[in-house]
C-alpha cells in the first residue's frame, strides 16, 4: 500500500459524465460524447448504452488517464479509486455446451492463456543488420477472443464462441461511489507521510486543472473535498487574530507608556521577534498551524521589553532631574546601560522561568505531543527572540531616540489608578491577613468551580462539512447497500443548506480504509453560511435536520461526525466514535450479548449519539462441502472440483488484452444469473477423466458437493492477543469527561461474561494520557521554578512569597471558563501554563525591587511599599497587555476559533486575578514572610513609613 497515514486523504474528486442536455453537451451523433439515444460514444468508437458500461468507462478514465498524472505530483503517495467497474473481457461459458464438447472451466481458462502470448526468439542477422525476432500472438479484440481455439473434437476445432459468450464487463467489485443520488467514481489523493497537507492538496488541485484538458469529451472531474480549504481557513483565522492582537497591543503600549518613541520601540519588537521566530521554526521544521501559532500572544512577547523600557525611562528622568538639563548621547548611553544592567538579573531569571513553565508541553507524547509540542517550541522561539532584542536592540534604541526631555509624569489613567492603589496598599500592609484570607477564599471557591467544569481533550474543530456514516445489517449486498445510500443522498441533498453529498460504500481499491459492503461513508458538503435558510444558524441545527431527513429511511443506522474527526478517532482507538468501550474475552456470542446491553445503557445517557455495537455475527455464507467419497468414486481429485467452483463462481484470470498503454484482464466466469442461482450452480458440469476412444463425460456439481447456507461470523477483531467487541458512541451537547464519568458508573453495573474485561478509549483516552503526563512533569517544573526564584532573589523568604502567590492568581481563569460555558481541555491547560509564567515574572519584578530596597537598609514595610508602587505601572502593563492581545482570539468566530477560545479565556480572566494578586496579595505575603526573617531594628518604628517624595 501507499506510504501514508489515516489522515492522508487530502484531496477527493469525482469523475462523472457532464450534462446530457444543454449547450455544453450538444454533439453530433457519431461524434464522441452523448448520443441522441442516451448512449455514450467513446473516442475509440465504443458505444456504451447501459449504466454499468458507462460506470466502467468512468473507472477506466480514472485509472488510466487521471491517476497516472496525479501520481507524479510531489508529496502524493498514491491515488485511490472507488466506484464504477474495472473493465474486463468476460468469457461466460454455457454449462450445457461445455458438457457437450467435454470442456471444463479450467480447460477453457488454460486454453485462453495458451492462445494469448508473446514470445521473444532473440535475433537473426541479415545483410549486416540484427533483426529482433518476436512472435506476437496476443489477442486485441472481442472477436479474436471469440475465435480462440480451446479444443479439437474429431479433427474439428472448438472455438470459445462455440461454448461461451464473450463481452465487455466489470469486475466483482467490493466498493461503489455515488454523488447526489447518482453512481460515479471517486478518486482520493493520498499524502506521503510527513508531507504538508496544505501544499500537497494545493498541488493536486493545480494538477487536476491540467488533467481536465486531457479528458475525453463529456467526462468531467470535480473537486469533492479539498483539505487545503480547511487549512487555509484556520490559518486565516490565526492570521486575523495575530494581526488584530498586534494592533491592540501596539495601541495599548502607546496609551500606557505615555511616550510615543518608547511605545514605538516596544512595538518594533513584535515584527522583529516574529521574523526571528519564523527563521527558527523553519530551521526546526515546525509548521505554522492552528496550534503552533494559535497560542502566540504579542503582549506576552513584549513583557520583558516593557520592563526594560520602563526602567530606562525612569533612570533617564531621574538623571535629567538631577542634572537639570537634557542629556547628551554619551550620558544617555551610560544611564541606559546602568538601567538595563539593573534589570538583567530579573529578566534573565524571568525568561528562564517562562521557559520552564512551557517545558511540560514538550514532555507530551503520542497525539498530544504532535498537537502541543509545536506550540511550545514556537512560543519559546518567540520569547527567546524578544529576550535577545530586549537586552540589545531596545537599550540601544532608547539611548538613541530619547533625545528630548523625558517626562516623569505618568499617563492620566495610570496616575489615576496609582492614586487609588497607594492607600489600598497601605491598608493591606497594615492588615496583611485580610488580603491573604480573601485571596485564599477566592482560590478555594475557584477550586470548587473547577470540579464542575466539563473535560475534553481539545475542543472540536468545526470542519464546516459533515460526515454521515450509514450501517446496514451484515448480510446486505453491495448493490443493495449502494441503492439504499442513493436514497440517503437524495434525502440529504434536498436540504437547501447542502451543496452536495458524495459517498463511498464498501472497500476501495487500495483499502486504506477497509469497510464491509453494508457500510457507507457519506460526505456532506455544506454551502456558505450566508446561503443557509432562515432559522438555521448552527452546525448542530444542520445535523439535526440531516438526521430528520434520514431517520425515515428504514434499514439504516446513522452516525454523524466530521470527515477528519472520523479519521482522527479511528487513529486513536481504531473506532470512529468519540468514546470507545472495548470488551475483551473469548466467547464472541456472550461478548456480543454483553455489548448489546452496554449499548442500551449508553443510549439512555444524555448526550449519547450514534451508539454502535460492533457486528460480530449475521453474515450469511454458502458453504460448499466436498463429498470426498463421491469425488474419489468418479476418479476426480478434490483440486479439480474446487477449481471448478472457484473458476465458475469467483472467476479466473486468463491473460490480458492490451489497448495501447492500457491493459485489461480476460476473466472466465459463470454468467451473473447462474452465479446467483444455487440450483444453476449445482448443475454446473465437472468433467470426468477422459477415457480413450470415448467422448469425455461430465457430472453435475451437486453430485460431488453439498450446499449449505449458514449464518456465519461477520467480523472478528483482535487486539493485544484477545478477541474484542467495540461499543462506540459520539458525544453531543456535553463534554466527554462528564459523559464518561456518568457512563462508567452505569456500564460497570452490566454483568460481563466470565473472563471478559473492559477498557475505555477514544478522545477521552488522550485527555487522560495528557493529564497523567502533566501530573508528573508539572510538579518537577514548579520545583525547578522555585529553585530559579531562590537563585534570583537570593533567599528562601522572597522566593516563597512569589511562589505562594502563583496558585492564588489562577482563579480568574477558572471563573472565566465557567462564565463562558467552556469546558476544561488541554488548550485551557496551556492557558493556565501561560498564566503561571506571567504571574511568576511579575512577582519576580516586584520582589526584585523590594529586595533592592532591603539591601539599601530600608525597613520591611517601607521596602515593600516603595518597591510595589515603583513597579505598579510595569506590572499593570505586563498583566494588561497580554490580556488585550488575547481579546481577538476570545471573540473570534472563524474556522479554528473554538480551539483557541479556551486558552484565550483562561489567560484574560487569569491575568486579571494574577495582576491583583501581584499588586495586593504578594505585598501582604511578603510582609508576613520578610517580617519573620528580619525583625525591625527599632522596635518602636512604625511598620510602614512610606517616602511619598520618592514614590
Amino acid at each position: 500500500g501507499p506510504v501514508t497515514t489515516g489522515l492522508g486523504e487530502v484531496y477527493m474528486y469525482t469523475v462523472e459524465f457532464g450534462p446530457k442536455t444543454g449547450k455544453d453537451a450538444r454533439v453530433k451523433d457519431g461524434a464522441p460524447g452523448w448520443q441522441s439515444d442516451g448512449a455514450y460514444l467513446t473516442p475509440n468508437g465504443e458505444r456504451l448504452a447501459d449504466t454499468v458500461a458507462q460506470a466502467g468507462y468512468l473507472r477506466t478514465v480514472q485509472d488510466w488517464v487521471i491517476r497516472p498524472q496525479l501520481r507524479t505530483v510531489p508529496g502524493v503517495a498514491g491515488v485511490d479509486s472507488i466506484g464504477g467497474y474495472e473493465k474486463q473481457y468476460v468469457v461466460e461459458p454455457d454449462p450445457a455446451k461445455l458438457a457437450a464438447y467435454g470442456v471444463s472451466y479450467a480447460d477453457l481458462a488454460k486454453a485462453l492463456e495458451a492462445t494469448n502470448l508473446s514470445v521473444g526468439a532473440n535475433f537473426i542477422q541479415r545483410a549486416g543488420e540484427a533483426l529482433l525476432v518476436r512472435a506476437d500472438a496476443r489477442v486485441r479484440t472481442l472477436g479474436e477472443i471469440s475465435d480462440a481455439i480451446v479444443a479439437t473434437r474429431k479433427s474439428v476445432p472448438v472455438a470459445v464462441k462455440d461454448v461461451a459468450t464473450v463481452r465487455i464487463g466489470g469486475d466483482l467489485r467490493t466498493g461503489a461511489a455515488s454523488k447526489n443520488g447518482q453512481e460515479i467514481v471517486v478518486g482520493t489523493a493520498l499524502m506521503l507521510i510527513g508531507e504538508n497537507s496544505r501544499t500537497v492538496a494545493k498541488a493536486v488541485g493545480e494538477k487536476l486543472t491540467d488533467v481536465r484538458k486531457s479528458l475525453p469529451p463529456g467526462v468531467v472531474v470535480k473537486t469533492a473535498l479539498d483539505r487545503s480549504v480547511l487549512v487555509n481557513a484556520t490559518v486565516s483565522t490565526v492570521q486575523r487574530n495575530l494581526t488584530e492582537g498586534a494592533i491592540l497591543v501596539a495601541a495599548t503600549l502607546f496609551l500606557l507608556l505615555g511616550n510615543v518613541r518608547a511605545a514605538l520601540i516596544a512595538v518594533l519588537i513584535i515584527p522583529f521577534s516574529f521574523l526571528m521566530m519564523a527563521i527558527g521554526m523553519n530551521g526546526l521544521k515546525v509548521p505554522g498551524n492552528l496550534m503552533s501559532l494559535g497560542a502566540l500572544d504579542f503582549g506576552l512577547i513584549v513583557d520583558g521589553t516593557v520592563i526594560i523600557i520602563e526602567n530606562c525611562l525612569l533612570r533617564l528622568a531621574e538623571r535629567q532631574h538631577h542634572e537639570g538639563r537634557l542629556l547628551v548621547l554619551r550620558e544617555r548611553l551610560e544611564t541606559v546601560l546602568q538601567s538595563a544592567q539593573e534589570m538583567i538579573r530579573p529578566t534573565v531569571y524571568g525568561q528562564g522561568i517562562i521557559f520552564l513553565v512551557f517545558a511540560p508541553l514538550l514532555a507530551f507524547t503520542g497525539v498530544e505531543g504532535k498537537t502541543f509540542s509545536p506550540m511550545a517550541i514556537t512560543i519559546m522561539l518567540a520569547l527567546a527572540s524578544a529576550f535577545v532584542l530586549s537586552l540589545t536592540f531596545v537599550p540601544a534604541m532608547v539611548a538613541i531616540l530619547m533625545r528630548g526631555k523625558v517626562s516623569e509624569k505618568e499617563v492620566r489613567i495610570i496616575a489615576w489608578l496609582k492614586a487609588r492603589y497607594e492607600p489600598l496598599l497601605t491598608r493591606v500592609l497594615d492588615r496583611p491577613w485580610i488580603a491573604i484570607g480573601a485571596a485564599v477564599a477566592v482560590f478555594l471557591a475557584s477550586a470548587m468551580v473547577y470540579t464542575t467544569l466539563g473535560q475534553e481533550f481539545i475542543p472540536t474543530l468545526d470542519e464546516k462539512n459533515v460526515a454521515v456514516g450509514s450501517l446496514r445489517i451484515p448480510s446486505t449486498s453491495l448493490e443493495q447497500s449502494k441503492s439504499m445510500q442513493l436514497q440517503v443522498e437524495r434525502a440529504v441533498t434536498s436540504l437547501p443548506e447542502v451543496e452536495m453529498m458524495f459517498s463511498k460504500t464498501g472497500t476501495a481499491e487500495v483499502a486504506t480504509d477497509p469497510m464491509p459492503p453494508n457500510q457507507s461513508d457519506g460526505f456532506v458538503i455544506l454551502k456558505d453560511k450566508k446561503q443557509w435558510p432562515k432559522g438555521v444558524e448552527t452546525k448542530e441545527e444542520v445535523t439535526k435536520r440531516i438526521l430528520a431527513k434520514t431517520d425515515p429511511l428504514l434499514g439504516n443506522s446513522f452516525e454523524v461526525t466530521q470527515p477528519i474527526q472520523m479519521r482522527f478517532n479511528e487513529l486513536i482507538a481504531g473506532v470512529r466514535g468519540d468514546v470507545a468501550i472495548k470488551l475483551y474475552g473469548d466467547d464472541l456470542d456472550k461478548m456480543s450479548a454483553a455489548g448489546a446491553k452496554i449499548g442500551a445503557v449508553l443510549q439512555s445517557i444524555p448526550g449519547a449519539q450514534g451508539v454502535r455495537v460492533e457486528q460480530t455475527a449475521g453474515a450469511p455464507t454458502l458453504d460448499v462441502r466436498l463429498d470426498r467419497a463421491a469425488i474419489a468414486r468418479f476418479g476426480l481429485t478434490v483440486e479439480e472440483v474446487a477449481d471448478t467452483v472457484a473458476t465458475a463462481i469467483g472467476g479466473r484470470e486468463a491473460g490480458n488484452v492490451f489497448e495501447g498503454d492500457t491493459r485489461f484482464n480476460i476473466v472466465v466466469r459463470a454468467p451473473g444469473a447462474q452465479r446467483d442461482d444455487i440450483a444453476a450452480i449445482g448443475a454446473m458440469p465437472v468433467m470426468l477423466p477422459a477415457v480413450e476412444g470415448q467422448p469425455r463425460q461430465s457430472i453435475p456439481l451437486r453430485q460431488l458437493v453439498e450446499f449449505r447456507s449458514t449464518d456465519g461470523l461477520n467480523q472478528i477483531s483482535r487486539e493485544n492477543g484477545k478477541r474484542r467487541v467495540v461499543i462506540q458512541v459520539n458525544v453531543r451537547g456535553r463534554d466527554i469527561g462528564s459523559f464518561v464519568t456518568e457512563a462508567r458508573a452505569k456500564v460497570d453495573a452490566v454483568p460481563l461474561p466470565s473472563g471478559s474485561y473492559l477498557t475505555w478509549g477514544g478522545q477521552f483516552e488522550n485527555l487522560k494520557a495528557a493529564a497523567q503526563r502533566l501530573g508528573i512533569v508539572v510538579p518537577i517544573c514548579f520545583a525547578m521554578i522555585f529553585l530559579v526564584l531562590f537563585m534570583a532573589l537570593g533567599g528562601l523568604g522572597p522566593a516563597s512569597a512569589v511562589f505562594a502567590a502563583i496558585p492564588l492568581g489562577l482563579s480568574g481563569g477558572v471563573f472565566f471558563l465557567k462564565l463562558t460555558g467552556i469546558t476544561f481541555s488541554i488548550s485551557a491547560a496551556v492557558g493556565f501554563i501561560v498564566l503561571a509564567g506571567v504571574a511568576v515574572l511579575n512577582g519576580l519584578v516586584v520582589m526584585s525591587s523590594i529586595r533592592q530596597r532591603l539591601e539599601e537598609g530600608r525597613s520591611v514595610g517601607e521596602a515593600i511599599y516603595e518597591g510595589a508602587v515603583e513597579r505598579f505601572r510595569p506590572v499593570l502593563m505586563t498583566g494588561l497587555v497580554p490580556a488585550i492581545g488575547f481579546i481577538p482570539m476570545a471573540l473570534a468566530h472563524g474556522t479554528g476559533a473554538e480551539v483557541q477560545k479556551p486558552l484565550a479565556m483562561v489567560v484574560i480572566g487569569g491575568l486579571i486575578s494574577a495582576t491583583l494578586v501581584t499588586l495586593v496579595v504578594l505585598p501582604a505575603i511578603a510582609k508576613l514572610i520578610l517580617s519573620v526573617r528580619r525583625r525591625p531594628a527599632a522596635a518602636g518604628q512604625p511598620a510602614l513609613t512610606p517616602s511619598r517624595s520618592h514614590s
